[in-house]
């Protein structure tokens, strides 16, 4: 008789997985090892900052980091060779990952009821920050990595067109369509914590 063994939890499930990966990239001896500790030697500060200006806070950044590292592992032969193609092939892992937890995000917040906003600390730079990121939070996730990566990360049109894998003219409307979005949330926002 074999006794019913519970089911690995979700989190346990995912630490294995990334065990499995580290493991298996390790002792892979056809030199995969060697091209991924040559990938994030030669990229993973790059991506860190990106991934920090798309998420809230550094564990969240850290966190979009090393999913990229392990998707990057698992199909290591579709990763371009090449650093600006390898960056560029990163950047869109990093930035569909995003994508997706902000369409699962968005889909939690809309099953859920609202909850009342906390105050304000009064603290300026914090209630710059929080409103910033709400008014990011209403764009489309792929506006809202133009804009992170234009305006925040001063990167010129036609590279974001190429790591996104869109035109120049996509890009100039996402970037002029986001900042019109965003500027009316903010400014709403403005007008509603006025009249209170």
């Amino acid at each position: 008789m074999t006794a019913n063994k519970p089911a690995p939890s979700r989190v346990c499930t995912y630490e294995m997985a990334v065990e499995t990966a580290a493991l298996s990239i390790s002792m892979n001896v056809d030199g995969s090892g060697a091209r991924m500790e040559s990938l994030f030697d030669m990229h993973h500060e790059r991506l860190y900052r990106l991934a920090r200006r798309l998420s809230p806070n550094a564990d969240e950044a850290k966190d979009l980091v090393q999913e990229t590292y392990l998707r990057a592992a698992q199909k290591l032969r579709s990763v371009p060779s090449g650093a600006p193609d390898e960056e560029a092939w990163l950047v869109r892992v990093l930035v569909n990952i995003c994508r997706d937890r902000w369409r699962r995000d968005a889909v939690r917040r809309r099953d859920q009821q609202p909850s009342p906003i906390a105050a304000p600390s009064g603290e300026a730079a914090l209630i710059a920050k929080s409103t910033m990121w709400r008014a990011l939070e209403r764009l489309s996730p792929r506006r809202r990595a133009v804009l992170v990566m234009c305006e925040l990360e001063g990167a010129s049109i036609s590279a974001v067109a190429r790591t996104l894998g869109l035109t120049s003219v996509t890009v100039r409307w996402h970037l002029s369509k986001g900042r019109r979005e965003l500027a009316a949330v903010i400014s709403k926002r403005e007008g509603n914590s006025r009249e209170t």
